[in-house]
């Protein structure tokens, strides 16, 4: 949830910007969403790491668990 809101935050930042420079209409949407693309992944190597950890701490551990209950089976027959 954080780096999706820190995502957006880039997103209106740029948008902003952008804006008091005085760009506008549908241009002013597509060049803000492709700058803030890559600004993000500059800008947001931390949070992306620790979100892409979290997730494959919960894989691992479905997948752990998911073995184990695979083994209890095998050991009940």
């Amino acid at each position: 949830m954080r780096y999706t809101v820190l995502r957006l935050f880039v997103f209106f930042a740029v948008l902003l910007i952008l804006w008091l420079l005085g760009m506008r209409g549908i241009l002013l949407l597509g060049v803000s969403a492709i700058a803030s693309a890559i600004v993000s992944v500059f800008l947001l190597v931390g949070p992306r790491e620790e979100f892409a950890a979290k997730i494959e701490g919960k894989v691992a551990q479905r997948r752990a668990k998911a073995e184990e209950n695979r083994t209890f089976e095998d050991d009940e027959d």
